[in-house]
This record gives C-alpha cells, structure tokens and sequence, in this order.
C-alpha cells in the first residue's frame, strides 16, 4: 500500500511517501510561509523523485488538529479532495497523536504540548502500550500552561513546540516530574502520521472525506454561545482513542 500523508496543522509543515512498512521519502520544513504555496509543489516533487504518480497512491493522510484553523483547513481539504477524486482511502489521524506517536518506545507517560496561542496549549497525554504503541489518557484539551501540572502525577515525557514555547514556565511548575525529548521530537513528521493511517487501513478503518472536519479543540463562537453545541463539541472529544494512536 502506498500512502501520501501531510501535516500542515503547525509552522512546520511535513510531507511523507510510504510503501507498506516502509518509508520511502519525507520532507519537514519550518517556515512562516502559509502551507499552501509549497504543499502541492512539494507533493509532485517527492512524488516525480520515486517514480510514482498520484494515480499510483493506495491512500492518503492528514492531520486533523488541534493547530493552526488555517494550515489545518489547507491540509484537510486537499487531502480530502484527492481522496474523493481518486476514490482511495483516506484517514484524519489528530495532531497530538502524530507527534507523540514517535515515542511510543519511551517507559514513561508521553505528554503532547501545542501552541494553541492566546497563552495557551494543546494537550495530550499518552501511555505506552509496552508494545512501541500509545493509549491516550483522556480527552484532547485546551489550557493555560501553568495548568498542565495539574494533569501530571509523576514524571512524563515532554514534547513538541509548546513544551519549547513554556519551558521555563514548565519547569518550574513540574520540575523533577520533567523528561524532556529531544530536538527531532519536537515537530509533527508526516511519515508518523502514514504509519498511524496505514494501521488503520490494514485493519478497514478509514474516514469519509467527505464528513471530515477539523479536530478544533477549541470552542467556537458558535459554541461558546450555544450550551447544546458545547455539549456535543465536548462528548467527541472525551471519546476513547483508538488502539493505534
């Protein structure tokens, strides 16, 4: 199976080719750029390097969110579109997800942190499985900073950018509790976020592109003024993860 996955839900937009098992090519650049001048761009010419063309693509993979509302909606709708078009299988996977899912080797839990900006952060904690997988703890949340401690019982893996935007704030709020992950583990890589989508491929699973919609967090206008929609909006993201993420 050969699966085209991306990520656009932060600055450091991720590209990856996979073929089976195996990943063939992946391309992750921080830039301020918005993503959708160099996505497709980048899409053709990874795919022209292998010899593949996007009729040869067995299915395809994107990042849902939480992250930035306008990268997110870039990635999802030309994802979304090739998919349709093409008829081949496509999978949201979450944000959080795909940048813990690298250190699903770690023996500790693994807290995901992202920019959410407004001083706040994307949170989700993750236990290893024992068998190189994660078990999300809990729903995906929104929240100042200082009130990841609260979320933290003993010591955890940190990463991603909003672990490196808050450190010093982090640090003295969880101190000894603090693993921090290196440099490569900070971004979302694309080739992490196929392997989840292959998962979920081998085992039926895939999304309709056609239903799929951004993985916000955050509350909307709509919802902060409407209890019924905040209800909703609260109920599927306290639904149990999947095996694979």
């Amino acid at each position: 199976m050969r699966i085209l996955a991306v990520d656009t839900s932060t600055a450091s937009g991720s590209i990856a080719l996979l073929e089976g098992g195996k990943l063939m090519a992946e391309w992750t650049l921080f830039s301020a750029q918005t993503h959708n001048r160099r996505l497709l761009k980048m899409v053709d010419t990874y795919l022209g390097a292998l010899g593949w063309t996007i009729d040869d693509l067995d299915g395809f993979a994107v990042t849902s969110g939480p992250g930035s509302f306008t990268g997110l909606r870039i990635g999802l709708t030309t994802m979304k579109t090739l998919a349709w078009t093409l008829g081949k299988p496509f999978a949201a996977v979450p944000s959080l997800d795909a940048l813990a899912a690298p250190l699903g080797f770690a023996s500790l839990p693994v807290c995901a942190l992202l920019d959410a900006r407004r001083n706040e952060v994307y949170f989700g904690l993750y236990q290893p499985d024992g068998k190189g997988g994660l078990q999300r703890k809990g729903p995906y949340l929104v929240m100042p900073p200082a009130h990841v401690a609260d979320r933290i019982e003993g010591k955890a893996v940190f990463c991603g950018d909003g672990w490196l935007l808050y450190r010093d704030l982090l640090s003295e709020t969880l101190g000894p509790r603090i693993v921090e992950a290196s440099a490569p583990y900070h971004i979302i890589r694309a080739g992490f976020v196929g392997d989840l989508a292959r998962r979920r491929f081998l085992e039926g699973g895939a999304d309709d592109p056609v239903l799929s919609v951004p993985l916000y967090v955050r509350l909307s206008e709509a919802e902060l003024l409407n209890p019924h929609l905040a209800d909703q909006h609260n109920q599927h993201l306290a639904q149990p993860a999947r095996s694979d993420s």
